[in-house]
């Protein structure tokens, strides 16, 4: 097997997310609250709230503290004069290469919480499918935008 991409993508991806799963947590937080509520209200067993609260912890420790680390740990990405590799995956490690001589576009897309942590994502379009690269910062990311794009057109001529 070939070795593993050695790029990082930035270690603040690691708070974005953690926020994400805060956001995350406080909606199932207040499904929770809601379930207690009608607990009380239709006298239903008490098992149902505790079933829900017991998940929402769970839920909250998952996506804000392990989840976020163990995907930046895993989140691996090179760009080759031929090929982009990307390697990602939180359970199942998934390994995509991306010729460069399918790659149609190059975008870099940036939310009002990425733009907060001067981060952006690149997604490279292909004609079958879209692959990204979350959570770069944003010099390198307009970069290695710049960089994809002119290697792909070279790939394209040499067709």
């Amino acid at each position: 097997m070939n070795r593993a991409p050695n790029r990082r993508i930035s270690e603040r991806a690691l708070t974005v997310w953690r926020l994400y799963g805060m956001i995350h947590s406080a909606i199932i937080g207040i499904l929770t609250i809601a379930s207690i509520v009608l607990t009380i209200i239709f006298d239903w067993p008490y098992w149902v709230s505790l079933i829900a609260v017991v998940f929402t912890i769970i839920y909250a420790i998952l996506f804000i503290r392990i989840i976020p680390y163990i995907r930046w740990k895993r989140w691996r990405y090179e760009v080759r004069e031929q090929e982009i590799e990307l390697q990602h995956g939180v359970i199942i490690i998934k390994r995509t290469l991306v010729p460069m001589v399918r790659v149609q576009h190059v975008d870099t897309v940036q939310g009002p919480i990425l733009r907060k942590y001067k981060l952006a994502t690149i997604t490279i379009s292909t004609a079958a499918t879209t692959h990204e690269i979350p959570a770069l910062d944003m010099y390198e990311a307009d970069e290695l935008r710049d960089s994809i794009s002119s290697l792909a057109r070279v790939a394209e001529d040499d067709v």
